[in-house]
């Protein structure tokens, strides 16, 4: 199939860009290394595995893909670096008024779903049954 090679590529760009997040706080590491759990799990199999395998990255993509959990310390370095970049856009670039509220809108947008998103593990039937 065609777009397994496509899909191996596009997950090994994202890898590199999580990888390089952790080094630049502009540049988010997280979603870069979801999305590249995402793409290796539909392009290879066993470079899906060997990410969630990883001790480095493997923890939050299980809990992601398990739970939904994103941790306390991703949001808060999520939501520095969104502030941070989407700061920068609105004041000092040359956009027009109207596309810079458009980013504002887009950054509550992906915050909000940031923080909307639980932290830790919720046990469903300990909660029912206290």
């Amino acid at each position: 199939m065609i777009w397994r090679p496509i899909l191996v590529a596009l997950g090994w760009l994202s890898l590199a860009l999580g990888v390089i997040g952790v080094f630049l706080p502009v540049l988010p590491t997280t979603p870069f290394i979801l999305l590249a759990a995402f793409l290796f799990s539909k392009g290879s199999p066993r470079l899906h595995a060997w990410l969630c395998a990883s001790p480095v990255f493997g923890p939050s993509i299980t809990d992601w893909q398990e739970h939904g959990i994103i941790s306390p310390k991703a949001k808060a370095l999520a939501t520095f670096c969104i502030l941070l970049s989407f700061t920068g856009l609105t004041v000092f670039s040359p956009l027009p008024g109207a596309a810079k509220i458009a980013l504002d809108v887009l950054a509550i947008g992906v915050l909000g779903f940031i923080w909307s998103r639980p932290s830790v593990k919720v046990d469903h039937a300990r909660r029912s049954n206290g």
